[in-house]
């Protein structure tokens, strides 16, 4: 009897530790897992950066902000320009741009576009977007710019506007091996979330594995093959981008883009040993995300309450979110304990313009402030005048 009531208090405790460990120390040993994860990543090449594309909330970095040639990565910065020339209205995807010697004369990935040569603005956007082509690059900066120099000053601008502060490039395709021509993998990382973000009909063309576009030249017709430079489009689930980059002096670079359960991810990967090294990283810092990776999201679509205007034609404004809002949460906090809190004036004063900032909405976790996301004016609302008021009494008069 002893010996059983030994063995069972022994048994009992046993299961009361685990129960203890498991109730109480559940929170702790998640948040602790995700940075030893983190920590544990065996990312041999140089320069690494996983970014949240929506948030913007950085996951992994190792040697971020150092600079390094980035190869054809440089073209995500020709394609956000093209693409926002192209919101502009400033040219058009069937406007034919004509191939100049210079862009012609451009050596490393091509397309062997010729002198003379006319492709449509969707034609060269394939080219670079898969099958990484300097000439192709150049004969789109020359037709956006009027020249390939014009067209960097204004990359250069655009960087300096998405905040790469340690970026600089000479050219628009990165085949130059100059010491001026560098960036980061947290600025790659940066331009990429802008291209991703506003234009994400970027991934049309980044997702294409393999297609044939056809040389119109003096010499007659002829039929050429693209194929994807970003062979994680094959093997890893979720990739439609984004683009590749190798020189001698660059080695490997990568920024690859994935989608999963709503979660879209950037991983960059600098001056990778070697092309399969280059992926296997890439791949990894994806790995690694979707796998400590979850993203609150509240759309704002529930209604707001009008608020009062005093002195307006109107005596209310109606009200509206100027976006959603998204966390991402890489320690398993629990969602339901995020607070949602909106603040609206108790009274504006006319005059209201429409999309003036109200008041805004604040999402809380255990007192922490997560955000906050503006609420707009709906409408505008003109300062009300002498005949305004006279109008105001007149109504009042009749609904008595």
């Amino acid at each position: 009897m002893k010996k059983r009531k030994r063995t069972g208090c022994a048994v009992y405790g046993l299961v009361l530790w685990l129960g203890i460990s498991l109730i109480f120390g559940n929170v702790g040993l998640r948040v602790y897992g995700a940075e030893e994860q983190s920590n544990s990543l065996a990312i041999e090449s140089p320069g690494a950066f996983l970014m949240e594309a929506s948030t913007g909330t950085v996951i992994y970095e190792k040697d971020a902000d150092t600079r390094r040639s980035p190869a054809s990565v440089t073209k995500i910065m020709t394609a956000l320009l093209i693409f926002e020339n192209l919101e502009k209205g400033k040219i058009q995807l069937t406007d034919e741009v004509v191939t100049s010697a210079h862009a012609k004369s451009m050596g490393g990935s091509q397309v062997f576009l010729e002198e003379g040569e006319k492709q449509t603005v969707e034609t060269l956007l394939k080219c670079i977007m898969v099958a990484s082509g300097n000439d192709s690059a150049v004969a789109m900066a020359e037709y956006v710019a009027g020249s390939e120099g014009e067209f960097v000053n204004q990359m250069n601008q655009k960087a300096a506007e998405l905040g790469m502060k340690n970026t600089h490039f000479t050219d628009c395709c990165g085949l130059t091996d100059s010491e001026d021509h560098y960036t980061t993998p947290r600025d790659i990382a940066l331009m990429s979330q802008e291209l991703i973000t506003k234009y994400p009909e970027v991934f049309d063309y980044t997702k294409i594995w393999m297609e044939n576009i056809t040389h119109m030249t003096a010499r007659g017709s002829s039929e050429f093959g693209l194929t994807n430079t970003n062979k994680l489009l094959r093997s890893y689930d979720g990739c439609d981008g984004l683009k590749t980059g190798s020189t001698s002096k660059a080695l490997f670079c990568i920024s690859a883009t994935a989608e999963r359960n709503g979660i879209r991810l950037i991983s960059v990967i600098m001056a990778g040993p070697d092309s399969k090294t280059r992926f296997r990283n890439a791949a990894e810092l994806l790995n690694y995300g979707f796998g400590s990776c979850r993203l609150y999201v509240d759309e704002n679509r529930d209604a707001l309450p009008e608020t009062k205007v005093r002195g307006g034609v109107t005596e209310t404004v109606p009200c509206k979110y100027q976006e959603g809002f998204r966390y991402l949460d890489t320690k398993g906090v629990d969602f339901s304990a995020i607070e949602k809190e909106v603040l609206l004036e108790e009274e504006l004063t006319a005059p209201i313009e429409k999309g003036e900032a109200v008041g805004k909405v604040v999402y809380r976790l255990n007192g922490e402030i997560l955000g906050e996301v503006p609420i707009l004016a709906g409408e505008s609302v003109e300062k009300a005048e002498f005949l305004d008021y006279l109008k105001k009494l007149w109504e009042r008069y009749q609904s008595i």
